[in-house]
């Protein structure tokens, strides 16, 4: 005769096994629950990408100091800030090639953001819609640059003349290092001045010869303030 404390056992054995088991068939109907459901939710179409568009790029060259044109073809978000962002950071991935005819590390990570806003002062009769560019730089990008006044300019000059060549209505340049308004870009270039982009690109866009002078208009007392709806971010 089976010991009462056997059939206990048994009892509470088989207890388990069939707990456990309504246990898992639950769980495999969840699992083919949210299996469902993420198939229900999973999008129908393919994200939009962004059309390629023909582009000019105004690339430094530690040669003979001179800006040469550069066309290409990039896919460009319809969003102005977005636009001058994607620009420029093809501009500096150029710069962080190997072999680059102006070395400077860092590429598209140095621009941070782009700003662009309302031109201040009176109105330019011959251009209404004239913009101001407030360029973000990350300090990475700042504190890498190779040093001296000819390669700061160059960079300088190439970032204000690709958005001119781009974006016409970006008139005027200032330039932030990780928000905050900075004496010069490695020691030498003046990042406390507002840059005039017209003056930026060479007689008949060729890009040869001596390095041209940048306009200056009076900058503000104070340094312009990024909002946050019409710029480009990281």
């Amino acid at each position: 005769m089976i010991p009462r404390h056997q059939k206990v056992l048994f009892v509470i054995l088989l207890l388990a096994s069939v707990a456990m088991g309504a246990l898992l068939w639950r769980l495999r109907e969840r699992a083919h629950e949210r299996l469902l459901v993420g198939e229900n939710t999973a999008p129908t179409q393919a994200p939009e990408v962004a059309p390629a568009e023909q582009v000019t790029l105004l690339v430094a060259n530690d040669t003979d100091g001179s800006l040469l044109t550069q066309a290409r073809t990039l896919p460009l978000p319809p969003d102005p800030g977005a636009r001058a962002r994607v620009l420029l950071g093809n501009l500096l991935d150029l710069y962080a090639a190997p072999g680059a005819a102006h070395p400077v590390s860092g590429g598209a990570a140095g621009i941070g953001q782009v700003f662009l806003l309302p031109l201040p002062g009176a109105k330019d009769p011959q251009n209404p819609g004239a913009q101001l560019a407030v360029i973000n730089l990350t300090g990475a990008f700042a504190t890498s640059h190779p040093s001296g006044l000819e390669t700061e300019t160059l960079t300088v000059l190439s970032i204000c003349g690709t958005l001119h060549a781009n974006l016409p209505t970006v008139t005027q340049v200032r330039f932030l290092v990780d928000g905050q308004q900075h004496a010069t870009l490695a020691g030498h270039a003046d990042l406390t001045r507002t840059y005039l982009t017209a003056d930026a690109i060479p007689a008949g866009a060729t890009g040869q010869g001596a390095i041209p002078s940048l306009g200056t208009s009076p900058s503000p007392g104070t340094n312009p303030t990024p909002p946050t709806s019409q710029g480009s971010n990281p």
